[in-house]
């Protein structure tokens, strides 16, 4: 038998077993991959694809463009009776596109420094036609990323620009050329109108219901990633793209000068040179982006926070599920991905006085790379397009083209949660356990802000537990309402309702954990105290405990003269994600930093880990991104990581 036909069989043989076999259980308890499932597409064995865009033709060939300038149309992408898909180059020579859309006949692609239209004129699945559309200056710079287009309905195509960086400011964003740090608006024939700015990464585009959408990174003035809705002449937050708002064309009324006189740059020099500028611990009066929004009309606040550790370190393509329920329990809601943690999310949103708001999710986790781009096959299944080169990401590759598909059963999720003048409103995609959705023990959280500054990232601060102070159960058992004594405007509110049992399995939530953004609490009536229940019935469950625990509760011996043992994983497991520390770093493997058993390998004493925490060295990890520094992290919490790390040296 030949290699070729015996790698056929082996994969036909593990699609088979994947797709259609009862899966043996190692636990009572259901896992992502009962509900959605990853198969990897084999790939070209001289090709790293690098996937920078992804379309679905009309036919259901798939057409994907590569970091590496290439465009290929893949044949047979569901590998159809077995058969393997086959890849045709059709365009090559570009450079970076990260983007991909077909319309009439074309394939459209941003390229660093152009929007191309490639046209194949003779039907052979290569192009013979590179149209440029439009042409943007660039300085030269290697984040000078160019993303889209997305078309909207009018036939225009939104295409974002990221920001460069300072040259001895080497942290800080700034627009060199126009329009970086913008979105364009470009027609086919080739006109521009620059549309607004404050971008500062602005990887993932999508249009919902119309509107211009996009996903932001973690940075400079960039607390965390989130998706943000844009609008004709609006302000996100970064201020590198003001440095064009004079420039006839734009919409954007509010000035460089403008924003400085309010708003700290944070721009000092020591003997000669600039200093970086790092999170001040404890603050007394901290800036945040809703109280510049008050001075600043034009700021648009996110209609969707999206927690930095949590919820992706490196969010990218939004896709709407319009797949009318082919796809599961979610049609209408928001798929984002993130090439970091190589997984992608899900966010619901709403209006809430006449602005966009909403929560979000995990979804689904365990790509072999980065998730760059999606798009719908034409099966109603998701291909996933992925990278980790300039951001490293979990998974086991560099690269890859991935499918996911819904297996037709569904899993117990928090559906959407909807805001309410009293708190917030849970749907559900079973019915839930009555007797445990009432129990308010079943229900934890907190709410958080992040700093507005110039600062790279921010901590989360003025962290308060939410008062959950009684619940209402919807007669069919598909929805409850909670009272929540202490909800804060321009907030995100962790909901944890960990304790809720499915009515059908008994099973807990496959993803217990939600993140609303509250730029508006709605108007309305509140629910008569009469409506409430507002029982505690057994003490907090063991899991809840685990998910909601700030510290690990670690102890040590009374006697001095006695070394506390190191602690295990699972007593450090809360720190670790409550800190972040995973969003880059996993126990053996490479992620965006070093693995922590590498740690363990140089010898650090736990007081110097500790330093490093509040301090990092990049030049002692010089092949990996530059760590941040993490003040934020309590003293006492950092020494416990620091003895875990040490303890992986065996």
């Amino acid at each position: 038998m030949s290699f070729y036909k015996f790698r056929l069989l082996l994969i036909v043989g593990l699609l088979f077993v994947g797709l259609f076999s009862v899966k043996a259980q190692t636990s009572d308890m259901p896992t992502e991959d009962d509900y959605y499932q990853i198969i990897t597409l084999p790939t070209p064995e001289d090709v790293l694809l690098e996937v920078g865009g992804l379309t679905t033709l009309p036919d259901g060939r798939i057409a994907l463009c590569t970091r590496r300038g290439d465009v290929f149309i893949v044949e047979n992408p569901n590998m159809y009776e077995g058969t393997l898909p086959r890849y045709v180059r059709f365009a090559t020579g570009l450079h970076e596109p990260l983007g991909l859309t077909y319309r009439d006949n074309a394939l459209y692609t941003a390229q660093r420094g152009e929007l191309t239209k490639l046209t194949d004129t003779n039907g052979d699945d290569k192009a013979d036609q590179y149209e440029t559309i439009y042409q943007w200056p660039l300085s030269g710079h290697y984040h000078e990323y160019s993303y889209g287009p997305k078309f909207l309905p009018d036939g225009s195509m939104m295409v974002t620009g990221n920001v460069a960086f300072g040259s001895e400011e080497w942290w800080r964003g700034e627009s060199r050329v126009p329009w970086r740090g913008w979105t364009m608006k470009i027609t086919p024939e080739g006109e521009m109108q620059p549309w607004a700015t404050g971008m500062r990464s602005p990887c993932g585009l999508g249009v919902v219901d119309g509107e211009f959408f996009y996903t932001e990174n973690q940075g400079d003035w960039m607390g965390s990633g989130g998706v943000w809705h844009i609008t004709e002449g609006s302000f996100s937050g970064h201020p590198a793209g003001l440095a064009w708002a004079e420039k006839d064309g734009s919409p954007v009324d509010l000035t460089e000068q403008e924003f400085y006189a309010q708003i700290d740059i944070r721009q000092v020099k020591k003997n000669g040179r600039y200093v970086k500028p790092e999170n001040i611990a404890d603050e007394e009066d901290p800036d945040f982006l809703y109280e510049a929004s008050e001075t600043f009309p034009e700021i648009k606040l996110p209609a969707a926070w999206l927690p930095h550790g949590i919820l992706g370190i490196s969010n990218s393509e939004i896709l709407v599920d319009e797949s009318e329920g082919e796809f599961g329990p979610f049609s209408g809601q928001l798929l984002v991905g993130d090439q970091g943690q190589s997984k992608i999310m899900r966010v619901s949103l709403e209006k809430v006085k006449g602005e966009y708001q909403g929560v979000a999710f995990d979804f689904r986790s365990g790509f072999q790379s980065g998730v760059l781009r999606m798009t719908w096959g034409g099966d109603g299944s998701l291909y996933v397009g992925e990278t980790n080169r300039g951001w490293g990401s979990a998974g086991t590759q560099n690269a890859g083209l991935e499918r996911l598909i819904w297996t037709g059963k569904t899993p117990f999720e928090m559906q959407t949660v909807h805001a309410e003048p009293d708190g917030f409103t849970m749907h559900f995609t079973q019915p839930i356990d009555k007797e445990s959705a009432e129990d308010l023990n079943a229900y934890s959280g907190r709410s958080f802000i992040y700093k507005y500054h110039a600062v790279y990232g921010s901590p989360t601060v003025n962290d308060e537990p939410l008062k959950v102070a009684g619940v209402k159960v919807a007669e069919d058992g598909k929805s409850v309402r909670v009272k929540v004594d202490n909800l804060r405007q321009y907030y995100i509110h962790e909901i944890i309702a960990a304790g809720i049992k499915s009515a059908e399995s008994d099973h807990s939530l496959l993803h217990p954990t939600a993140y609303y953004t509250l730029n508006n609490i709605p108007d309305g009536e509140k629910l008569p105290a009469s409506e409430w229940v507002t029982t505690r019935l057994k003490k907090t469950s063991q899991s809840t405990t685990k998910r909601t625990t700030s510290q690990a509760a670690i102890t040590t011996p009374d006697d001095p003269n006695v070394s506390a043992a190191a602690p295990t994983y699972a007593d450090i497991e809360p720190l670790l994600v409550k800190n972040t520390c995973t969003a880059c770093h996993q126990a053996e493997q490479r992620q965006v930093g070093p693995a922590f058993k590498d740690v363990a390998k140089r010898k650090y004493s736990d007081e110097k880990i500790v330093e490093l925490i509040y301090n990092p060295q990049p030049q002692n990890w010089p092949d990996y991104t530059p760590m941040a520094p993490m003040p934020q992290v309590p003293e006492e919490e950092a020494l416990q990581i620091a003895k875990w790390i040490n303890s992986l040296d065996d």
